[in-house]
């Protein structure tokens, strides 16, 4: 009669209850992380708390400026103009803002290239030197743990001028400060460029330093280093933010943000200020220019208003100071008023020209009006010449006198109209709002978000990890799995804690194996692996009732997977039952069966099999009553071939003979052929697997190898079960049942 063994965990039929226990089997596999869970979010969380406090605070500097138009628009189109898209005088404004050339002007004028920073100690040297508030002017902080060389509040260093060769721009220098106000400039390896004293211009080679204030401790150290100027003008181009407030209100919002509250205000002030005065230039730029261009005209005129003078004069000498008759001075009055609005139409045609081609209608009907101009002059010309050659000589000399004055006179009175206009511009912008910094509240960072954030991150991250592991990690962990692969599940063996404390850590390291110093159903007879080993020798019972022999042949698919703890303990629960027991340690390459019974592996296996010892001294008494052990004995450097010997089947038949069972503790099949030969002489194979340790693949080639040599595995013991929340609905073992006896 062949009693079949009850079957673990249910089989699942309908794909409805297959979907149900896939999303519990996740969330089961976060619950059983929750640990891990909790502790990683808690320490993302201590990281998001310990950044927010000692992270460095960012402050942001805002001004307004405000763009006016420059004009009007054309009478009766101000309704038009809103039907056509046009861009915004701001955007314009915005662009000439930021620009290379306002930007680089700044930069030089505040010698922003020129970064000096201090020494800071590590971690939280940041947050010393900002909560330093000095009492006196030019206090500075005492150093911590006798950390001279670093800065600890109140240190201050201002730079006039750094100069250095093109090759080291960009380069990092460390500026000493030393006692009696002087200094040093370093290398980064501690060499030596140049010393000197605050306020002196001081040389070396091609590096010149000049500083103008050094607030600090003797041995206090600061990292300078000069910056591309080009590099430095794009980062500023980059910071500071222009944005239009609303649409076409031609206001500004301008914006920078760094870790000095008082850069950010100088910064931005002396960018809207270059910006506001270049506005400035630009609209009088005009006026400049024609000013510059009378300026040079008018001594021109002057010299030849004079000569014009002199003849006349020296004409009325030489005539005895004949005077013009009335009909000559009507003739003169006209050609000098022509003269007169020629020359201002020829000065408007030169301005003109600046502006519009010679196409433009402005410019072609000015030279209509010069042309007009002249040709009335020209007629005045020709009634001039029916007057006496002594009127017409005095007649010329008198009109250029009279020409050159009214020009002389026109163009002074030009030059002090445009003076008065240049001087008066005042541009189309202007600062609303000069830049300021609200230092108590810091733009950056935002601690509570921060913390906020690194809390969500690092439970994201955990379960994230969890979900991986559980999605890359393929160890059975439900019986099932093992009997759908047709392998009767004998016996599920609970994880014991108490074991745990037998072997002295709970997982063995990576190529080592736990090894007990005792046994479990001795020491704790009441465990709950204990109890399922009891439900195995009882279906061992039945299932050997066919079996060819007594000899049990334990194995297993790897290394670690409890074979000699189910061999050890298997076996005293048997003897405890009233069975004669053997335990022979089959592995002779790394058997440690010895260790729980608290002997030595001498005088073993390998030694009875290869004749130095017969069995009778091989075979050693345990303190379980009914218990033997064959240990491994040495380590001989065939164990395979010392297994096929003859000697080895002489063994089992002698000691089959003499006790009830015979357990064979074999090494793992997919290492080494041993186990496939000793379970050729045994009647019953067990295999042993670990719960979430081997996979379902490793069971199938593990059976396979077995069948290869002709062995029938029997049935699987499932060893270290642990109940979690995602198998604990799954089938119906001695975790969800433990029964215990009252205590009195």
């Amino acid at each position: 009669m062949n009693a079949q063994p009850n079957l673990i965990s249910p089989q699942k039929s309908k794909q409805e209850d297959t979907q149900e226990i896939d999303l519990m089997a996740l969330f089961g596999a976060l619950l059983d992380a929750k640990w891990f869970i909790a502790g990683t979010t808690s320490l993302f969380m201590l990281l998001g708390v310990a950044y927010a406090i000692f992270s460095t605070p960012i402050y942001q500097a805002t001004a307004m400026v405000q763009v006016e138009e420059k004009g009007g628009s054309v009478p009766g189109f101000d309704d038009m103009s809103g039907m056509f898209e046009s861009t915004s005088a701001a955007v314009t404004e915005i662009e000439l803002l930021k620009s290379r050339s306002i930007i680089g002007e700044a930069v030089d004028t505040l010698n922003l290239n020129i970064v000096v920073e201090p020494k800071l100690f590590p971690l939280f040297g940041g947050r010393s030197f900002r909560k330093f508030v000095p009492q006196n002017e030019g206090e500075v902080a005492e150093p911590s743990f006798g950390a001279s060389s670093y800065a600890w509040g109140g240190e201050q260093v201002e730079i006039h001028r750094f100069k250095v060769p093109s090759s080291a721009i960009g380069e990092e220098f460390v500026l000493q400060a030393r006692a009696e106000e002087s200094f040093a400039l370093l290398t980064s390896d501690g060499d030596e460029v140049l010393a000197g004293k605050v306020g002196e211009e001081v040389k070396q080679g091609q590096f010149e330093l000049t500083i103008k204030t050094l607030i600090a401790r003797p041995e206090t150290e600061f990292s300078i280093v000069k910056r591309n100027r080009l590099q430095t003008i794009l980062d500023l181009q980059s910071a500071i933010s222009a944005s239009e407030k609303g649409k076409d209100s031609g206001i500004i919002n301008l914006a920078l943000q760094s870790a000095s509250p008082e850069y950010a205000e100088k910064v931005l002030d002396k960018v809207a200020g270059i910006y506001v005065r270049r506005n400035v230039e630009r609209n009088s730029a005009e006026a400049q220019q024609s000013l510059e261009f009378l300026e040079v005209q008018l001594p021109e005129v002057k010299r030849n208003l004079e000569r014009a003078e002199k003849a006349f004069n020296d004409y009325q000498i030489r005539q005895e100071s004949i005077d013009i008759s009335l009909e000559t001075q009507g003739v003169l009055e006209q050609i000098v008023a022509l003269e007169t609005k020629l020359q201002e139409l020829e000065l408007k045609r030169l301005e003109l020209g600046r502006k519009f081609k010679r196409e433009h209608p402005s410019y072609r009907g000015v030279v209509e009006q010069i042309d007009t101009v002249k040709r009335q002059r020209n007629e005045l010309a020709g009634e001039v010449q029916g007057l006496p050659e002594t009127q017409r000589e005095l007649l010329r000399l008198k009109r250029d006198v009279e020409v050159n004055n009214e020009i002389y006179t026109l163009l002074l009175g030009k030059t002090q109209e445009l003076d008065i206009v240049r001087a008066g511009t005042v541009g189309n912008v202007r600062i609303v709002d000069y830049a300021e910094v609200n230092t108590t509240q810091p733009v950056k960072p935002k601690k509570a978000l921060i913390v906020v954030m690194a809390t969500m991150l690092g439970g994201m991250l955990a379960v994230a990890i969890v979900l991986i592991q559980k999605a890359l990690h393929k160890g059975i962990e439900d019986p099932g799995e093992i009997e759908a692969l047709g392998l009767p599940v004998y016996a599920s063996v609970p994880f014991s804690e108490y074991q745990v404390k037998l072997t002295g850590f709970a997982r063995a390291r990576k190529g080592k194996t736990a090894k007990a110093k005792s046994i479990l159903a001795i020491d704790n007879p009441a465990d709950l692996s204990v109890e399922a080993l009891r439900s195995l020798r009882t279906s061992l019972h039945f299932a050997m009732l066919e079996a060819k022999n007594n000899v049990i042949a334990i194995s297993g698919p790897s290394p670690g997977v409890g074979k000699s703890f189910i061999t050890v303990n298997l076996a005293t629960v048997l003897a405890q039952s009233g069975k004669k027991v053997l335990v022979i340690d089959g592995d002779m390459r790394k058997g440690y069966l010895q260790t729980q019974f608290g002997m030595k592996w001498d005088d073993g296996l390998s030694d009875y099999l290869s004749g130095r010892l017969d069995l009778t001294k091989t075979i050693k008494n345990t303190q379980v009553e009914g218990l033997d052990v064959m240990t491994r004995g040495q380590i001989p450097p065939n164990p395979s071939e010392l297994l096929m010997h003859q000697n080895f089947t002489k063994l089992v038949d002698e000691v089959s003979k003499i006790y009830d069972l015979v357990i064979i503790d074999t090494p793992p099949i997919l290492a080494v052929t041993d186990p496939a030969i000793v379970s050729a002489h045994a009647g019953t194979t067990l295999l042993v697997t670990r719960f979430g340790q081997n996979h379902v693949k490793e069971l199938e080639i593990t059976r396979s190898r077995f069948e290869q040599n002709g062995i029938d595995v029997k049935g699987v013991v499932f060893n270290g079960v642990v109940r979690k929340s995602t198998n604990a609905y799954g089938y119906y073992g001695y975790y969800n049942y433990e029964y215990k006896s009252d205590k009195v």
